[in-house]
């Protein structure tokens, strides 16, 4: 015999769109914001992330020596890459018994933003911050790629070696690529123009403390092969001992 009791139906709830708060003015009441800006500084907004960004632009490093580079206290230094990788910024690279700190592909894409926040200041800045006395050969030439000056670079294609005695030396190879420009420490295979010179008279030069005609003159500064001056294509930091020439002699 058929059961009286009717079959129990299967009760739907209504699906419940997601909500969004916006103050009566207008102005939001809180949660996730939509801003890209917004959401961009919550992971590289920290004062340190993008200056460690710009030193692992170039190669991986060991903690000692990013500490070195930045002057960050260690136990800053620690929970800031720390965080890093947990943002895939930076990743550990194994080099022989120890471990670097690398830029992963998607901390590389930041290298635009640093860029541009290197150049905002060495056009609207730099020439009223100088002069500079406190640096090393290494930051002044790994600091380069930021100083370039696009409109003189346009169609140039030209590799300087350059080679630094004494305390704070060594070799790099700058290689300027129509409008871009890529420092990488060694010896080059081929390059148009040489400089020597000593680590601490290449920087006063750099930093505009010593005139670079003086220098030639003096025998501080060496120059071999058939190219333009390397000052020519970079923006030059406080100088006052010269004013910026128009040549590219």
């Amino acid at each position: 015999m058929p059961s009286s009791t009717p079959p129990r139906t299967r009760r739907v709830r209504a699906r419940r769109e997601p909500s969004l708060r916006v103050a009566a003015d207008g102005l939001a009441e809180g949660g996730a914001v939509f801003d890209p800006v917004h959401r961009s500084l919550d992971l590289i907004g920290d004062r340190w992330t993008l200056v460690l960004v710009r030193h692992l632009l170039a190669r991986p490093r060991g903690f000692q020596e990013l500490r070195s580079r930045t002057g960050i206290a260690p136990r800053i230094l620690s929970a800031r890459l720390r965080q890093m990788v947990a943002n895939r910024l930076v990743e550990t690279v194994p080099a022989g018994g120890r471990s670097l700190y690398g830029l992963t592909d998607l901390g590389r894409t930041l290298e635009p933003a640093v860029r541009e926040i290197a150049l905002w200041w060495v056009r609207h800045i730099m020439r009223a911050a100088g002069p500079f006395k406190e640096t090393t050969a290494a930051s002044v030439v790994e600091a380069l790629p930021f100083l370039l000056r696009d409109e003189r670079t346009a169609g140039v294609r030209i590799t300087y070696e350059l080679r630094l005695t004494g305390k704070g030396g060594g070799v790099w190879v700058i290689d300027i690529d129509d409008g871009d420009c890529r420092v990488r420490e060694g010896f080059a295979e081929r390059a148009d123009v040489r400089y020597t010179a000593d680590a601490r008279d290449w920087t006063l030069l750099a930093i505009g403390l010593m005139d670079d005609r003086e220098a030639v003159a003096e025998g501080k500064l060496k120059k071999d092969g058939r190219g333009g001056s390397i000052a020519w294509y970079f923006h030059q930091p406080y100088s006052p001992k010269r004013k910026e020439r128009g040549d590219a002699k």
